[in-house]
């Protein structure tokens, strides 16, 4: 049975028919692939056109990517399944880094996302708070909506103290985000992250081997994706993506999930370290209560945030993550 995208999402921000010299028989549509000047676009009636870019607006072009994967375009059907991309919407955000051997022009990863998936799994391989910490900041500091994802909760075990190593890892972050502790093996938590997912843009990120690719095969059944094996030399993941590509889910006309190569190396890009502070949620009420406007919470005294850290109320490997990160460590690994 055809799905097809909701009319309200592919439409947004495009123009009217006969605007902006775009033809009368432009389809709306999204870019879920990109391979050098080719783009796949998804049309509303479920087909991909294999297509390039107008001449009229590669001139248009300046200090970024013309078209890039997750922007919502009107493409011509020329036939055979090609197309020419005529317009591009204007992106309400995107995930970007700046290119090579340059620092005014900036590569998209992605376009249009509206929230981010940081999944992890319980073990195999141990997970890294840490390096989920520098994602989260990554996010704050873009405006993406966080959700975390602990996947393989079918391994989880129980602790010395009653609860269980999930949640003895994971919990300190549910005060701030939405953590959905799931398995994409036996399908528990799923139902409820279908919801979160629903309607939206999610980035997909994470280390190799929590799971993205079984993800994402049990969200989008449809795709065929190469599984990545778990190194016993090592117990890290080989990587098994390599470009940024748009899946739609296979329950929704309007759910796209994005697997993202390459995003942890945006983790702290253009982040000003003396405005992490605000980019950690929990720190926020504690914010400009400190004896000096400039505290950086490290060694200063009187610091609010340091007392809140020391009392419980900001959990207290939290703040430790901030501050490596305020003094310029890489803990992440």
């Amino acid at each position: 049975m055809s799905r097809r995208v909701s009319g309200s999402r592919s439409r947004q921000n495009l123009p009217e028919r006969g605007e902006s010299a775009v033809p009368e028989g432009a389809i709306p549509g999204i870019v879920v692939r990109a391979f050098g000047k080719f783009f796949v676009v998804h049309i509303d009636d479920d087909r991909e056109l294999l297509s390039t870019v107008r001449g009229g607006l590669k001139r248009r072009q300046r200090g970024t990517d013309l078209v890039a994967v997750g922007d919502r375009v009107l493409v011509t059907d020329v036939g055979e399944g090609e197309g020419r991309i005529e317009f591009v919407a204007p992106r309400t955000r995107a995930l970007s880094r700046l290119a090579r051997l340059t620092d005014d022009v900036e590569q998209v990863i992605l376009a249009n996302p509206d929230q981010a998936l940081f999944l992890f799994a319980v073990s195999n391989p141990e997970p890294h708070p840490r390096l989920l910490d520098r994602f989260l900041v990554m996010a704050e500091s873009r405006g993406l909506p966080c959700l975390i994802g602990v996947n393989k909760i079918d391994l989880d075990l129980p602790t010395a103290d009653g609860d269980s190593l999930a949640r003895s890892i994971f919990g300190r972050y549910e005060p701030a985000y939405p953590v959905h502790y799931i398995s994409a093996k036996t399908g528990a938590g799923l139902e409820r992250l279908r919801s979160a997912l629903s309607g939206k843009i999610t980035v997909v990120a994470g280390p190799s081997g929590a799971g993205k690719s079984s993800l994402l095969n049990t969200l989008d059944p449809t795709r065929e994706r190469q599984v990545g094996a778990i190194s016993d030399a090592t117990g890290k993941g080989r990587h098994t993506t390599i470009a940024t590509v748009l899946h739609r889910a296979a329950d929704s006309e309007a759910t796209y999930l994005a697997d993202t190569p390459g995003i942890r190396a945006l983790s702290l890009q253009g982040v000003d370290p003396q405005s992490l502070d605000r980019l950690f949620p929990e720190m926020r009420p504690w914010l400009g209560h400190c004896r000096f406007a400039n505290c950086a919470h490290l060694a200063e005294p009187d610091c609010a945030v340091r007392r809140a850290a020391a009392e419980g109320m900001i959990d207290r490997e939290r703040y430790e993550s901030y501050a490596a990160l305020r003094r310029g460590e890489d803990t992440s690994e």
